[in-house]
């Protein structure tokens, strides 16, 4: 299984060994990139969950950079990472990266590693969720054309068990009915 993967943006690569070395116990995969525009380039070739980026770098700030990851690559959880902390680049970041997390530098390695442990729960989470939505939309439009080739199988009648109960169907009836509903639950 391959690791989760997390991308850090700074321009100073003294900062990005460091960053490496915070996250050298964690069973993630550390990507780096020295600007905005390599970063955009890793985007499109890898699943990354984790974005870290510094605010001050030439080019592209990092809320710009985090702001173009929201619209591109929404699951991905967005981290500021700034040696040059005033309000209202926090403010930006968060307008517009929707970041999860606002750090400054120098970072505490075990506050650092708890907020990328705490947005990969997050990512997987929401992941799961959408996962789980899907299953939910797929199974109302089974269940919706179920009753366009069964009218009237949507309203059933159920017992203090919870069983349904199938009064007007007859044993090939609803023998069918149950593979159909197999069939379809199955997917």
């Amino acid at each position: 299984m391959i690791p989760d993967a997390i991308l850090c943006v700074d321009d100073e690569q003294h900062i990005l060994d460091a960053l490496r070395r915070a996250f050298f116990d964690l069973p993630v995969r550390v990507l780096v990139a020295k600007s905005a525009g390599e970063a955009l380039a890793l985007l499109k070739g890898e699943e990354v969950k984790i974005i870290i980026s510094d605010e001050r770098m030439p080019g592209m700030t990092g809320a710009e950079l985090l702001e173009i990851v929201r619209n591109e690559h929404p699951d991905t959880i967005r981290i500021m990472l700034t040696g040059h902390a005033s309000l209202s680049a926090a403010i930006s970041a968060i307008n517009r990266g929707e970041i999860y997390r606002f750090l400054t530098k120098p970072w505490d390695d075990a506050e650092l590693r708890f907020a990328v442990q705490a947005a990969l729960e997050k990512y997987n989470l929401e992941a799961e969720n959408r996962r789980l939505l899907a299953i939910v939309r797929q199974q109302a439009l089974d269940l919706r054309l179920l009753e366009r080739q069964y009218p009237g199988i949507a309203k059933m009648e159920r017992d203090e068990q919870g069983r349904i109960i199938a009064a007007d169907v007859s044993p090939e009836e609803l023998a069918a009915l149950v593979q159909e509903c197999e069939r379809l639950f199955d997917n």
